[in-house]
């Protein structure tokens, strides 16, 4: 039940944005024992933006950290100084939980933390990272890529998923759904990043399908069938089914797949309901169905989770 240490690595040319997710998801919060520091092997580090940032603490922190999240940075042709990637790559020696945003993966798999591994980054740079780094297989249609303690997000606002992920693993879906409201960010995203990439024609259309998505979602423990949603659209199922992939990067049918997964996540934690109830409670219909989904989606069962999660647990030192 004690202190979580996160640091987090400001190499010189980060990314603004990068660098801000984390420190905003892992920042001081009465419903966490997370515990922020921000590193730097000098104490003034360029950003992208065009401004500089003074640093107050030294690398020595991340070998007293849980986690080391590394954002995104510019230049990827000039690899980390070579301090960098040694304290990176004595942290993973050590069994410390290692992750990166965005562009940050180039600074993980310098240090040889991805040898091996499955990871992702931004789709503009994935070519770039499997060229230079062959011994990584690189993920390109993904949010995120958790390989249990070595974790990499896609491009940029991919890093909110990651991160609220990480939250959901060490202290459960309340807990990460929490913190996603206050930073007004969706709980969890389907799809991969494909669906942000330029397409060479623009999608046809004036209309969104998020108020379907937000209909659907509060019908979750009914029967809800493609057509039912084309017909809420008012759109033809052909030209529903195109548009919701282009949009969510997921079909109709997994989406809803998801979207109850998660409800049932949320009953698991904050009630006491037996499977049967939650299963029916969230539209999977049975135990049998809710246990099937679990161990697709979380590779475990709903009791374990349960288990796990109805105490709220604070992360363990590895």
């Amino acid at each position: 039940m004690g202190i979580h240490r996160v640091a987090v690595v400001v190499l010189d040319g980060v990314a603004p944005l990068d660098l801000a997710i984390p420190t905003q998801v892992f920042s001081s919060r009465p419903e966490t024992s997370y515990a922020l520091t921000v590193c730097a092997l000098s104490d003034r580090v360029a950003t992208t933006g065009g401004f500089g940032l003074v640093i107050d603490a030294g690398l020595d922190q991340i070998r007293r950290a849980d986690t080391v999240i590394v954002p995104g940075f510019q230049p990827l042709l000039r690899p980390p100084p070579r301090a960098v990637l040694d304290v990176l790559a004595e942290a993973r020696g050590r069994g410390r939980r290692v992750v990166s945003i965005c562009t940050g993966a180039f600074a993980l798999a310098a240090a040889g933390v991805l040898d091996g591994l499955h990871a992702t980054t931004h789709w503009r740079h994935v070519d770039e990272l499997e060229r230079r780094f062959p011994a990584v297989a690189v993920d390109r249609d993904v949010l995120y890529v958790d390989e249990g303690e070595v974790l990499t997000s896609a491009g940029v606002c991919c890093g909110i998923d990651l991160c609220l992920h990480i939250v959901r693993r060490d202290l459960g879906a309340v807990t990460a759904n929490r913190i996603a409201r206050s930073l007004v960010a969706a709980p969890h995203r389907d799809g991969g990043q494909a669906q942000y990439v330029p397409a060479p024609v623009a999608v046809v259309g004036d209309t969104s399908l998020g108020s379907t998505r937000a209909w659907a979602l509060e019908r979750l423990d009914q029967p809800l069938s493609v057509e039912e949603l084309a017909r809420h659209a008012r759109m033809s199922q052909r030209s529903f089914m195109r548009r919701f992939t282009e949009e969510t990067g997921t079909t109709p049918l997994q989406w809803l797949v998801n979207a109850r997964v998660g409800v049932a996540r949320e009953l698991l934690e904050t009630t006491d309901h037996s499977i049967d109830q939650v299963a029916r409670q969230c539209g999977l219909g049975s135990a049998a169905n809710l246990r099937l989904y679990f161990r697709r989606a979380l590779q475990t069962t709903p009791t374990a989770y349960r288990s796990t999660f109805t105490r709220h647990p604070r992360p363990q030192r590895p």
